[in-house]
């Protein structure tokens, strides 16, 4: 603050920094959509490993497409997912011709109703509940003269998950009292008769119950006058998700929508049925405009019946073709299928979707040389993928390029990899600035870092100092790129630009409050056709 000298002397006055440091965003977050035979459908949740979504989803699922593609992410370096579970909440009515059939249930959360009225819920739905959840209760609390304290001990069978809770209090204004303990519960959603006090079960030595050190939660004695816990029924899976529950609602930020809870997230994969094309529960259009609205990329599966090099040619040049449009710049469309042994069918192989590998190579190149870096080539190599549904040539692969469609190959010694790197934006005919992925990729890194880097600038004095402080801040962002080999050039001036003066900031702007920014770069394009051209020379004629 201004200093208002008084007296003869030396005054010390602290001057603001004009350098706001601008950090570059995350760039290898994956947000998986998709079903699971267990975990929260309140989602998403943020998971760094396998072993993280397999405690939460249930691990591998035959039955569940997306289990395969966050396992495929991660090994093939994965480091960060948001995993979004949709279930269906409708039930199916019986289908025509057979009016006797009893209508398939929704999706729901088991229950577990304890001796004296309390009813505690499943925290998500499933069977996977049913007999898996147990409860137990005792009455081994601190002094309790009211008779108003129990102890609560949940247990998940099948992960060994436990959570207990001691001297709960029947008492509704308790902090002790089950509504309020239960809310931090990783197993337990909801609790319904919290004010009444449940009978314990039998305890450890007595007549009927387990023996000391025994297990209480023991398989098999949930049931009966000397039940040692009480276990969950009425868990359903439900039918397969539809359309709107794949998609969701935006205000309620559910399905597709829930994405909106995070903070960033870098690709979207649709393993399965949300992301088949043309597929009756597809939901790739909203998908790929939330992308271009979070400043993300969609990763396309191939349809399951292009058996042929032909048959994809085909379908892609189809003018119906959905996956097509301004929008699809933040698209890449992948063919053929990955095939890999199935640990759940004692190693059969069978054919997934490749959006999960591809997710992973995108985040180990990040990582290994850059977003600027096509994640393509020999080093782009498939981890844990035996095989493609359909090998392809050369000139095979020279049918795909061209329309933007990025090829799965295996080569000798090389292996399986990656071998393309275009936007569905990226077809020869098209000619669109953003045809390559890399390109697009760090445009979208360098939009989002800015954007988040520059809020400081709102509300500011539009005026020169401004100005100089935002060339100065964005500037430095530009250079650190430059320097890590983002951009075309030999020196700063031919590889980008940041312009903020009186030029493009006229007076009829700062009236309005607007202050412009003008960032440019030349971008890096892939190395995509490598050309050597051979001469043979004729020997020196003596003279």
């Amino acid at each position: 603050m201004p200093i208002s000298p008084t007296y003869p002397g030396v005054y010390i006055d602290e001057l603001p920094s004009a350098v706001r440091t601008i950090v570059g965003v995350p760039t290898s977050i994956a947000a998986f959509i998709g079903t699971a035979s267990r975990g929260s459908v309140k989602g998403p949740v943020h998971i760094t490993s396998f072993a993280d979504y397999e405690q939460e989803f249930g691990g591998l699922d035959p039955k569940h497409d997306m289990s395969y593609a966050v396992f495929q992410f991660f090994q093939n370096g994965g480091a960060e997912a948001e995993i979004v579970r949709v279930v269906n909440r409708t039930a199916s009515t019986a289908d025509a011709g057979e009016e006797e059939a009893a209508p398939t249930p929704a999706a729901g959360e088991a229950t577990i109703t304890l001796p004296g009225g309390v009813t505690l819920k499943a925290a998500s739905p499933g069977r996977w509940a049913n007999d898996s959840l147990r409860a137990r209760v005792d009455y081994g609390t601190a002094e309790d003269p009211g008779s108003k304290l129990y102890n609560l001990t949940i247990r998940d069978a099948e992960t060994g998950a436990t959570e207990t809770y001691l001297n709960v209090s029947i008492e509704a204004a308790s902090p002790r009292n089950l509504k309020h303990v239960i809310a931090s519960s990783g197993l337990i959603g909801e609790v319904a008769g919290e004010t009444s006090r449940p009978t314990a079960h039998k305890a450890a030595g007595a007549t009927g119950g387990p023996e000391e050190g025994e297990d209480p939660f023991k398989d098999g004695k949930g049931t009966g006058a000397d039940a040692w816990y009480t276990a969950a029924t009425g868990g359903e899976d439900g039918p397969a998700p539809v359309v709107g529950d794949y998609k969701g609602d935006r205000n309620a930020q559910t399905g597709l929508y829930a994405l909106l809870k995070t903070d960033i997230f870098n690709m979207l994969c649709l393993p399965g049925a949300p992301g088949e094309i043309d597929g009756a529960a597809s939901i790739i259009a909203p998908a790929l405009d939330l992308c271009v609205e979070r400043r993300a990329m969609l990763i396309v599966d191939p349809k399951k019946n292009w058996a042929s090099v032909n048959a994809a040619v085909t379908a892609v040049k189809d003018p119906t073709f959905k996956v097509s449009g301004e929008a699809t710049r933040n698209a890449a469309l992948y063919f053929p299928q990955i095939v890999q042994p199935d640990p759940k069918q004692e190693n059969a192989e069978r054919a997934f979707p490749p959006c999960g590998a591809i997710a992973g190579i995108w985040s180990r190149t990040d990582v290994q040389r850059g977003v600027w870096k096509a994640p393509a080539g020999t080093e782009a190599s498939l981890n844990g993928v035996s095989n493609l549904t359909v090998p392809m040539t050369d000139r095979q692969n020279g049918l795909l390029n061209p329309i933007g469609v990025n090829c799965l190959r295996q080569f000798p010694v090389v292996g399986n990899v990656v071998w393309g790197a275009r936007t569905r934006r990226g077809a020869d005919v098209l000619a669109d600035q953003w045809k390559y992925l890399p390109v697009r990729r760090l445009a979208l890194f360098i939009e989002e870092s800015l954007f988040r880097g520059t809020q400081w600038v709102v509300f500011e004095p539009n005026d020169e100092p401004l100005w100089a402080s935002i060339r100065l801040n964005v500037g430095a962002f530009m250079n650190n790129l430059f320097r890590q080999g983002a951009f075309q050039g030999r020196t700063p001036q031919e590889a980008y630009l940041v312009k903020c003066d009186s030029t493009n900031n006229p007076q009829n702007d700062i009236d309005r409050g607007i202050v412009n920014i003008l960032v440019g770069f030349a971008p890096l394009k892939p190395a995509e056709f490598v050309i050597i051209h051979i001469q043979q020379l004729a020997g020196q004629i003596q003279v």
